[in-house]
């Protein structure tokens, strides 16, 4: 999907310029999802960089050169006195404002924050996580030719969280902690998957074989006893409930 999106894209802007934004793109998720949750190793400045560069390009026709210092705060003040109706309020107004945040709290991570037993690492790192996203969904929206809701899909499909406790031979999840149970080890695997889910048959193929016997009870169990996962379309999904524990158990690491 990334590739479709690149390909898009590359039909309106700086083909080096799209690579710079999705492979600061890539590198913030996976770093993310990998449990780098501190805001230092989620940087979204390179994204940024990148995005605002698109902006300028778009509404001008040139950008600041790769490599030489973008003014972030210029860029943004340009696009906003862009006349209005000449550009989508979303390229002039909504994308700058959403990338300041990005560095704001980038820049400012170690203020004070109130002490209220929430790591404002993870809080910072979440919001600069949202802001990407929702940044990307735009250009895709507008240069793509998705709605909002498919755009956001589009989005939510690349979000798979790569853990180090499984890896991928060619498409075969392998997972590398051989003391997980079961009901472990399937929730595993389906929060590395993410929003693609995975079906019965990737499953039975993933799982160690004395698991195998009994998946389909175990995948019944974890739907309508736990909630811990949702069945939809010969698929499977983990639920909220479900990342919960493999986040609490830290099951990824």
């Amino acid at each position: 999907m990334l590739a479709e999106i690149s390909k898009s894209l590359k039909k309106h802007f700086d083909e080096a310029l799209v690579d710079e934004l999705l492979n600061s793109y890539e590198d913030a998720k996976h770093n993310f999802y990998l449990g780098g949750l501190r805001l230092g190793a989620v940087e979204g400045g390179r994204f940024c960089e990148a995005a605002f560069r698109l902006l300028e390009q778009a509404t001008t026709g040139k950008f600041t050169p790769l490599g030489k210092t973008l003014d972030a705060n210029g860029a943004a003040t340009r696009l906003s006195n862009t006349p209005s109706g000449s550009f989508p309020d979303s390229i002039r107004l909504h994308i700058p404002r959403a990338l300041r945040v990005v560095y704001d709290v980038r820049n400012n991570r170690d203020a004070a924050h109130l002490a209220d037993g929430i790591d404002p690492n993870l809080q910072d790192a979440a919001l600069v996580i949202g802001n990407i996203d929702w940044v990307l969904a735009e250009f895709v929206r507008l240069y793509y030719g998705a709605s909002a809701n498919e755009a956001q899909h589009i989005i939510d499909s690349l979000v798979v969280r790569k853990v180090p406790a499984i890896q991928d031979f060619e498409g075969f999840l392998k997972v590398l902690n051989p003391k997980l149970k079961v009901t472990e080890f399937v929730l595993l695997l389906l929060y590395e998957r993410g929003t693609l889910g995975a079906t019965f048959e990737e499953l039975e193929s993933w799982v160690r074989p004395s698991m195998r016997s009994n998946l389909r009870r175990t995948l019944n169990k974890m739907i309508n006893e736990h909630a811990y996962v949702h069945g939809a379309a010969a698929r499977f999904f983990i639920t909220k409930s479900g990342l919960q524990v493999v986040e609490a158990k830290r099951l990824y690491d």
